[in-house]
């Protein structure tokens, strides 16, 4: 949803200049000259914002109600130097244990979806708002006879950082229905890309750095409702079978190399229920890293740390990680180290 400047293809780097003084003046006159919609508020940890449940509190945390109250918010945090990143729904995201510098972004009020085009025979176009849920999206899709993302049913998190990240499953990916995606500069632009000039591979998007998205238009075909609610149904049982989804996790961590499983990998090296102090590896499905209770940041980067390095030994593979790691804060510098 935004990638900041100075730290190409992270999507959770600051926008302004990292340990900057916080000085909330200019976010507190934007609210009193009515320039901004929605919700503020001070010192809110960001482990009641991700799956995991870890993280610190953030200086201050923002849910623009719309475009305008997001630009305005943009605008102070580049005026004033102020670290600013936007996190999604927090599924994907490993948050620093310390106070976190800075505005962190909720767009979860973005949450419209929206029928725009159904004059062809086969195809019908949707607009969706980067806070739509994932499971929402799927669900509409199911509702109306629309096919194309059934595969993606048991996947959480927003269509924004969905896009973002490119996110797929079972030879599907977000990238394969998308249109175009309008996005928001740091300056407050506003500019609408066509999947062409998205650059989008396997985990991962082109999207102009410094930019947020706002929605996509979306392309699905039209399909009979109850085929489609059979395939999504036949996807979550798949998932719920090989996935710990009633588990506090960021989905998985590494990314699958070419031709090969992160989570395979990791389970031939012998790393299954492997533990770092509330962190697990879990027993179901390797990638992915369980928060058994009390885990912090610590915990979490030690273990992917110490699982990267035995399945490096043991099958001379590097693995890369798939989870996005907050780069400011106590344990910044250290966080930032996975991606050497």
């Amino acid at each position: 949803m935004i990638y900041g400047q100075g730290h190409p293809r992270s999507m959770f780097c600051p926008v302004g200049l990292p340990g900057s003084d916080m000085d909330d003046t200019q976010l507190k006159e934007i609210i009193e000259r009515g320039l901004f919609k929605g919700v503020m508020k001070f010192n809110e940890p960001l482990s009641s914002h991700t799956s995991l449940g870890i993280g610190g509190p953030v200086d201050i945390m923002v849910f623009p109600e719309d475009p305008l109250s997001l630009k305005n918010v943009l605008l102070v945090a580049e005026k004033e130097n102020i670290p600013l990143f936007v996190i999604g729904a927090g599924t994907n995201l490993i948050a620093p244990d310390g106070r976190i510098e800075g505005i962190a972004v909720s767009l979860k009020a973005f949450r419209s979806i929206e029928l725009t085009q159904d004059s062809d025979e086969n195809n019908v176009v949707l607009f969706a708002g980067s806070g739509v849920p994932l499971p929402m999206l799927v669900n509409y899709a199911r509702k109306y006879g629309y096919s194309g993302i059934e595969a993606l049913a048991g996947i959480p998190g927003y269509v924004g950082g969905a896009i973002y990240m490119n996110a797929g499953s079972f030879g599907v990916e977000i990238s394969d229905v998308i249109i175009s995606v309008s996005i928001m500069d740091p300056h407050g632009g506003i500019a609408i890309l066509d999947k062409d000039n998205l650059g989008f591979s396997y985990r991962s998007s082109g999207l102009p750095e410094g930019s947020v998205i706002l929605s996509a238009n979306i392309i699905l075909r039209k399909d009979d409702p109850a085929e489609v609610e059979r395939r999504i149904k036949e996807y979550s049982g798949r998932k719920k079978a090989s996935q710990p989804l009633g588990e506090m996790s960021a989905g998985c961590v590494f990314k699958n190399p070419v031709g090969e499983a992160a989570g395979r990998l990791i389970e031939a090296a012998g790393c299954k229920g492997m533990k770092k102090g509330g962190v697990e590896v879990s027993s179901l499905h390797a990638n992915y890293f369980i928060n058994k209770g009390g885990a912090t940041c610590r915990d979490f980067v030690e273990l992917m740390e110490e699982v990267k390095e035995m399945v490096r030994e043991h099958s001379g593979i590097v693995l890369q990680p798939e989870v996005k790691l907050i780069r400011t804060g106590t344990r910044g510098q250290e966080l930032e180290r996975l991606h050497d």
